[in-house]
């Protein structure tokens, strides 16, 4: 029988978590639209729909104690059951679910990354990092001047919309890349992103590093430029070069040197790093902070990619445990020190490999293993199959693109409500999916369930599509418990959407308890 586990109890369990003196995982095991709707303010999101996927990344230990929690809908109990077959040993499920917690009259924040966010307007609040806004800025640009725009987005991002001339330079890459971007003491440097965050992240980072130049967040991003009516541009490839120049490197290296003393920063060298390796009583994150082709270049075994900016950015993407210890690496130090010295104040027990990650034993190539192989279907052997009514087809795609268009006939199944789907004894199940990970887990399921004729659509939808299948659309699912609802349309032009996140980003700190607001010390420089 699953441990129950009462708000209360987590609650207590947390404060030790949190001071750093014990280890604790709290993973909220519903979709993404469920997550987002509403969670806990510490807590990881690992849907059960791709739990055993994706949980050993976030809690790598068998023996962590783990507490998850639901909609209060039973599916916790089929996550307990699941982490339980992976040989974990120490889990609990919060009774009542995510409806305990409010009832409780603890907060369940909308959104995603709180802690990452919560953290950038506390640092705003706390240090009045000097901002302008988007009228001003175009300002700027119609009277000319020596003034530079950084995005510290990601490259990905960045390509997608970004504000007019400005360079991409995700955050972390800042103060490493800074003297070869920026090469005049009086040029003013305006660093912005899609909202707040890493805009405000980003100038004060220049400003810890103690960069002499005026640095100026872009009040509320790409997300405030589109509210003042300004055209963003589309597709820009202003990217800096891809080494640094040995000048700019050395400046960059004293900076980093000056940071990690004011800010008390803890070093480790490669042999203490391979002691917390095999210490089975801690947990242990390293994360290699460059970008990502340096990364597959050449990484530190057991690492895992993590860019630096996006690290500070949505931190819970990567480290799941609160009370583990975290090791940051990189090849100068500097990018790895810019990162830690957020961490720190974000309240994680993080530490600097001192001298990088230097080039003996480096492994290669990607992170993941590929997803489990299915037994495949073609499409024109599927349409055999649906003429003569003798196939169950279940579409595991999102809900979004299931109700654009999908295979006639199909039902729109998610792991979580697999057990409601109506599924006839004896009859091939053939799965539609883009996420072969979660076809996967769910083909198990149904294993469990007696079904064994199971079969994945070759090619997906635009095979079906391409050998002339029927298709329908416009049909609504029940429930889309995958689909996060909060703001979804506001980078799509959606200036209601804009101004809802907006206004979510700067409320997040009011909605804090004493809890809460214990885990974060933010310093000044």
């Amino acid at each position: 029988m699953t441990e129950q586990i009462s708000v209360t109890s987590l609650r207590e369990k947390l404060d030790a978590a949190l001071a750093n003196t014990a280890e604790l995982a709290v993973l909220d095991v519903r979709e993404a639209g469920q997550y987002a709707s509403g969670h806990l303010f510490f807590a990881t999101h690992v849907p059960y729909s791709r739990l055993e996927a994706e949980v050993c990344d976030f809690v790598p230990h068998l023996d962590t104690s783990i507490v998850i929690y639901d909609a209060g809908d039973g599916v916790s109990e089929k996550a307990a059951a699941a982490l339980s077959l992976e040989g974990y040993t120490d889990v609990a499920v919060m009774d009542g679910g995510a409806p305990a917690w409010a009832a409780a009259g603890h907060t369940l924040y909308e959104g995603v990354n709180l802690p990452s966010k919560t953290f950038g307007e506390l640092v705003e609040h706390e240090l009045d990092t000097p901002r302008l806004s988007a009228d001003d800025l175009a300002g700027m640009q119609e009277k000319g001047g020596d003034f530079i725009i950084l995005d510290g987005r990601t490259p990905e991002e960045y390509h997608r919309f970004s504000i007019p001339g400005g360079i991409s330079c995700p955050n972390a890459e800042l103060p490493l890349r800074f003297n070869d971007l920026v090469t005049n003491a009086e040029t003013t440097v305006v660093i912005n992103c899609a909202g707040r965050t890493r805009s405000i992240i980003g100038a004060q980072t220049l400003i810890n590093f103690g960069i002499k130049n005026k640095v100026i967040a872009l009040e509320n991003g790409t997300q405030g430029w589109a509210l003042a009516d300004r055209e963003l541009e589309y597709g820009a490839k202003r990217f800096p070069p891809s080494g640094v120049m040995a000048p700019a490197m050395e400046q960059a290296w004293v900076r980093a040197k000056s940071v990690a003393d004011r800010y008390d920063l803890s070093f480790v060298d490669h042999d203490t790093l391979a002691e917390w390796q095999g210490d089975v009583t801690r947990t242990l994150y390293l994360l290699d902070v460059r970008s990502r082709d340096e990364y597959v270049g050449g990484h530190l075994p057991g690492s895992r990619h993590a860019p630096g900016g996006q690290l500070v950015q949505a931190t819970d993407r990567w480290v799941g445990v609160r009370g583990a210890r975290i090791v940051v690496c990189d090849d100068t130090e500097v990018r790895a020190v810019c990162t830690a010295h957020w961490l720190k104040q974000m309240g994680w027990d993080v530490h600097v490999l001192a001298g990088g990650i230097g080039s003996d034993g480096l492994a290669r190539n990607g992170t993941r293993a590929p997803a489990p192989k299915l037994p495949i279907i073609e499409a024109c052997e599927l349409m055999t199959m649906t003429s003569e009514g003798k196939v169950c087809i279940l579409d595991l795609r999102p809900s979004a693109d299931f109700e654009a268009k999908h295979i006639l006939g199909a039902t729109w199944v998610i792991r979580p409500n697999l057990q409601e789907a109506s599924i006839v004894a004896g009859v091939p199940i053939v799965m539609v999916a883009d996420d072969q990970g979660a076809a996967g887990l769910l083909a198990h399921d149904l294993s469990r369930m007696g079904h064994e004729d199971v079969h994945f659509l070759a090619g997906g939808m635009s095979a079906w599509e391409d050998a002339g299948g029927a298709v329908i659309d416009a049909a609504a699912t029940s429930t889309r418990i995958d689909f996060i609802a909060f703001t979804a349309e506001r980078h799509g032009g959606n200036k209601d959407h804009m101004r809802q996140y907006l206004e979510w980003e700067i409320n997040l700190v009011n909605q804090l308890d004493e809890q809460e607001r214990s885990v974060f010390t933010v310093l000044a420089p």
